[in-house]
């Protein structure tokens, strides 16, 4: 299935394909590693909750439910239009880009916080549902295609018969929200410019910051954005999202000209359009970003600006980092005060506690008993982290007991975790 995925998605079957065994492995890890993950996080937490497919999906769905429904029945209506048209490539790669961008990426990362702790309750089972929904769709969208692999998925889904003998799920119109749709893609596309602020200057995610702030160049902007806040600001570790109607003396833009798209158009013009654009102050370079396709005359020339003949830039201001992408620009606030250090250590504590669960071999309903041990500089941002945040750290590890000891204490099977410049060791057991 790996070998046919990875030949029938990389080209047309009609196109020659140079043929490389690693991109083989890549399809089988990346795709096919990645929707069997997916399944493995719903059946593990579905199995031990006891969901059951055939209960009714409780009414009024979470924002992100409908946003998977969605965009699960947008695909459906795409790749049923693909396969029509014997199109099998773009069907494979539109299923592949669903499950590992808008599924796995987005959705279930997104939602795991969902399907922990004990019980049964409405926001739970509709994300069991969604997820059973979409797992059970693309077992029968990729079917033609990895056939195998599809089966097995259809079979520990449930599926009686083979998933060979069904139909193509059917594509329900009223079930797409395009809206919503648009409004999750300025989500992902924003998340992806402050994610890659952060990575510029060396905070990860785990460190909260203070507030970004979002220039209103059109209202469409403003209520995508303000649509799906908190999902965004989750996402990026952020406090405070702020819109600014008026960004002068706060965000400078600059804007190049794409000499090799405008060239084609104006040819012997582009001297005079090339020094108009430097002459272009900051309302005229907001008014271009804002507008798409732009008109303006130059030596009596008619010029039309349209997105990919420009370029704009912003300039990071002292404190705040600065990135355009589109009709889209965002200011990241990296002061970090004493309050969003204490709780970035505290952020930092639970990866490596979750990851030696996950190590030890615990379910994911086992209390634990945590101990850390540390010296120097390290105690002490732990003590004053814990002090303030040790109920959090207890409640996302499930930690019982939950102490900081001195690192000589600490007994030979403690496991050593980096921090910062050295390292701490951590000991979790599990209680009776």
């Amino acid at each position: 299935d790996a070998l046919r995925w990875y030949m029938l998605t990389n080209a047309q079957p009609w196109d020659n394909l140079k043929f490389d065994e690693a991109g083989v492995e890549e399809v089988r890890r990346k795709f096919f590693g990645t929707l069997y993950n997916c399944y493995s996080v719903f059946a593990l937490y579905a199995n031990v909750d006891g969901f059951d497919p055939a209960s009714k999906a409780p009414a009024g769905k979470p924002l992100f439910d409908s946003w998977l429904e969605s965009r699960l029945n947008t695909l459906t209506r795409d790749v049923r239009a693909a396969y029509e048209d014997y199109d099998i490539t773009l069907a494979g790669r539109l299923i592949q880009d669903f499950v590992c961008d808008d599924l796995s990426n987005w959705y279930i990362r997104l939602n795991k916080k969902r399907l922990w702790g004990s019980g049964m309750n409405a926001d739970k089972l509709s994300a069991y549902h969604t997820l059973y929904s979409a797992l059970k769709s693309i077992s029968l969208l990729g079917a033609p295609i990895a056939p195998f692999f599809m089966e097995r998925l259809w079979k520990d889904l449930g599926g009686s018969d083979s998933v060979h003998y069904r139909s193509m799920p059917a594509y329900d119109s009223s079930k797409v929200d395009e809206a919503l749709e648009q409004s999750m893609a300025f989500a992902q596309k924003a998340s992806s410019m402050v994610l890659a602020l952060r990575k510029k200057v060396g905070i990860n995610v785990r460190k909260p910051l203070a507030k970004v702030l979002v220039p209103v160049l059109s209202d469409d902007v403003k209520d995508h954005i303000a649509k799906i806040k908190d999902i965004f600001l989750t996402e990026v570790n952020v406090k405070e999202l702020e819109f600014l109607h008026d960004t002068t003396g706060i965000i400078t833009k600059r804007i190049k000209p794409n000499f090799r798209t405008l060239g084609k158009k104006y040819g012997s013009s582009m001297k005079s359009i090339a020094a108009a654009f430097a002459q272009m102050d900051q309302p005229v370079i907001s008014a271009i970003q804002a507008a798409g396709t732009y008109t303006f005359e130059v030596a009596g020339t008619q010029v039309t600006l349209e997105p990919e003949d420009y370029e704009i830039a912003s300039e990071d201001m002292p404190g705040w980092l600065v990135a355009t992408e589109g009709s889209l620009t965002l200011a990241l606030d990296i002061v970090q005060t004493p309050e969003l250090v204490l709780e970035g250590t505290a952020r930092e504590l639970i990866h490596p506690i979750q990851n030696l669960r996950k190590e030890s071999g615990f379910d994911v309903t086992d209390r634990i008993r945590t101990c850390i041990f540390a010296d120097g500089q390290a105690y002490g941002q732990i003590e004053a982290s814990l002090a303030v945040h040790s109920n959090y750290v207890a409640s996302q590890t499930l930690s019982t007991s939950l102490e900081l000891k001195a690192a000589q204490e600490a007994p030979d099977g403690a496991a050593r975790v980096e921090w910062e410049s050295g390292y701490i060791q951590i000991t979790v057991n599990k209680t009776n």
